[in-house]
């Protein structure tokens, strides 16, 4: 992080906070660029810190021709339920085209095939947390992200170097943080006209549980993996 003229884009920047954030620990020389299909979670651009630019993009599609070999840094997280196994290859191969040679490609993100219980003493139950996870999860393939763990081997495949991965299991505060997350979510779909009467009262009902015993101290947690690789040639892509 020592080049004043860096650019670093965060894809699937969201409400852009990784971006903000990082805004204030470089100088203001440094480009730092935010691709999504969406901004309504942004701030307003007269908001931004002036050396943050938003840019649409959707990363299943080809990368905008003055976005190719545009970046030192690109940073990605948590598109494991956004993207399947399957289009994997196509994804990093366009993630690929946005780095600079010599460029970083650094992705962080939840195995949600990882999804387990922790309990803060073993007299407590966490049936309700079980419940919630078959609501939430059911037979939507995008929960089943095995795959994650392997990024580091799809990272090779595309040709990255230097391709070093890191094992993270959060602290107890971040399951707690999470799990209340995915009560908001669910509550949400209730909302889904899709979803029968009968169902969003038996979720709702289940959530209530599932508060009450995260309250008490059991929780889910997630095993997340971060994964970093250069692009080491200009070769085509």
């Amino acid at each position: 992080m020592e080049n004043p003229d860096m650019r670093i884009a965060d894809v699937g920047t969201g409400t852009a906070i990784w971006l903000t954030d990082l805004a204030n620990k470089l100088p203001r020389s440094v480009r730092l660029d935010g691709l999504d299909v969406s901004f309504d979670a942004a701030p307003l651009r007269e908001w931004l810190p002036a050396n943050v630019t938003l840019h649409h993009w959707n990363i299943k599609e080809e990368v905008p021709e003055h976005l190719v070999g545009a970046y030192d840094l690109v940073n990605i997280r948590f598109f494991a339920v956004v993207i399947r196994s399957s289009e994997i290859k196509d994804v990093l191969k366009n993630l690929i085209r946005l780095l600079k040679p010599g460029g970083f490609l650094q992705w962080t993100d939840a195995d949600s095939s990882s999804a387990r219980t922790v309990k803060l003493r073993p007299d407590l139950s966490d049936e309700p947390l079980q419940r919630l996870w078959s609501f939430l999860r059911g037979d939507d393939e995008r929960f089943y992200t095995s795959w994650v763990p392997d990024l580091g081997t799809h990272f090779q495949e595309a040709k990255l170097v230097d391709v070093d991965a890191d094992r993270i299991i959060p602290p107890p505060y971040i399951d707690q943080a999470m799990t209340e997350i995915m009560f908001l979510a669910l509550e949400v779909s209730t909302r889904n006209k899709d979803i029968d009467d009968k169902r969003a009262q038996e979720v709702r009902a289940t959530i209530r549980d599932a508060v009450k015993a995260s309250r008490e101290g059991s929780n889910f947690q997630f095993t997340y993996w971060r994964f970093i690789g250069r692009n080491a040639t200009r070769a085509s892509l």
